[in-house]
């Protein structure tokens, strides 16, 4: 049989309960004192830790508080059992809730310097935070006394169903991972697709893929149309690459001048022009005798896809710039076609006036 209550007791149970608060309180100072310091260092994830450890500290202190003060009140076994399990419940919410904010923020970071860019791949944070959630989800009905193992023989043969059911999103969702595991391709990759799309991915979920164009837009791709298309990879397995110009010089150029003076050019444009590589040694191929010109391929080193367009603009720039002070001459495309008077009868229109044979066109290419 229990006792009566007594002033003593609530005295006892007030003093638990202040101390739990007290606890808390004092934790969360020195837990935010120490969120400040972790900030300034250079790994992300003491950040993620220390965060979580504000949720989750304060929480488990105003518990203990609490459990102190239901062991002092002369409490019903059967209260007791309540309370004592209501609060374990709480707290594995609450530990729960801060685990899934950890270990799905260091997921991100992991992601994010795998990656080195600033996206993360949130397939994984969403697959780690829901399989987290559902383990804390299990140990609450344990606790609780309820029996897991129908439950796991539910879901397994829910599972089924819903897989068929599903198809098409599951294979999105493993096509992503497929995509993410083997490193085809990672968030900040510039991509282009064979059907035509391309641009910088942003970011791969659990269901679609999302690449943002130079233009600004976004194009969103199914994860397994993305596994299943051709796609080229500006970005791996290297970030720098090397573009074609393409030009052409007159037939009466001196070749060693123009080599000589589009080099220079070159190593101009290589210093001066942000995303270009100084370092990368310049090639000019010739290459065709053309039907006015001799054509040849100018190959630059560029350190990223998007800074081609900024390093062709200055190059073409500069190199007719030089040509016309060197005097060497990019002809423009002319062909001198003859019609001989009784073989050919070309109706021709000047003026109104309407021309039948015996007359010529001319149009010459040198």
């Amino acid at each position: 049989m229990n006792r009566a209550l007594t002033l003593d007791d609530l005295v006892l149970a007030g003093i638990a309960l202040s101390a739990g608060l007290l606890l808390a309180f004092l934790s969360r100072t020195l837990l935010r004192w120490l969120g400040k310091h972790a900030k300034r260092t250079k790994w992300s994830g003491d950040d993620v830790i220390v965060d979580a450890l504000r949720s989750v500290v304060p929480w488990a202190a105003i518990a203990g508080g609490a459990a102190a003060a239901g062991v002092v009140l002369p409490l019903t076994r059967t209260v007791q059992h309540h309370v004592n399990q209501t609060l374990q419940v709480w707290l594995i919410f609450v530990v729960t809730l801060s685990a899934a904010r950890v270990i799905a923020g260091l997921v991100r970071t992991v992601t994010q310097s795998r990656s080195g860019v600033a996206g993360s791949a949130t397939i994984f944070v969403n697959i780690t935070r829901v399989l987290v959630l559902a383990i804390g989800f299990l140990v609450v009905l344990q606790t609780l006394g309820i029996s897991i193992a129908p439950l796991l023989t539910a879901l397994g043969v829910g599972g089924l169903a819903v897989a068929l059911a599903l198809q098409d999103t599951l294979a999105n969702l493993f096509a992503g991972i497929h995509i993410l595991a083997s490193k085809t391709v990672q968030p900040g990759d510039y991509i282009r697709l064979s059907s035509g799309e391309e641009g910088y991915v942003v970011d791969i979920n659990w269901r679609q893929t999302t690449v943002r164009q130079l233009s600004n837009n976004l194009v969103v791709v199914p994860n397994g149309q993305l596994a299943k298309t051709n796609m080229t990879n500006f970005t791996r397995p290297e970030q720098r690459l090397t573009i074609l110009v393409q030009v052409g010089v007159s037939y009466d150029s001196d070749l060693d001048q123009v080599e000589r003076v589009t080099t220079e050019v070159i190593a101009e444009t290589m210093a001066e022009v942000t995303g270009a590589l100084p370092d990368h040694e310049p090639a000019i191929r010739f290459h065709t005798f053309g039907d006015s010109r001799i054509g040849f391929t100018v190959i630059l080193g560029v350190g990223e896809f998007s800074d081609q367009y900024r390093i062709k603009h200055e190059f073409i720039k500069r190199l007719h710039r030089r040509y016309r002070e060197e005097g060497i001459r990019i002809p423009a495309p002319a062909r001198t076609v003859a019609l001989q008077q009784g073989t050919v009868t070309i109706p021709q229109q000047r003026g109104g006036e309407d021309l039948s044979s015996g007359s010529a066109v001319t149009d010459q290419r040198s």
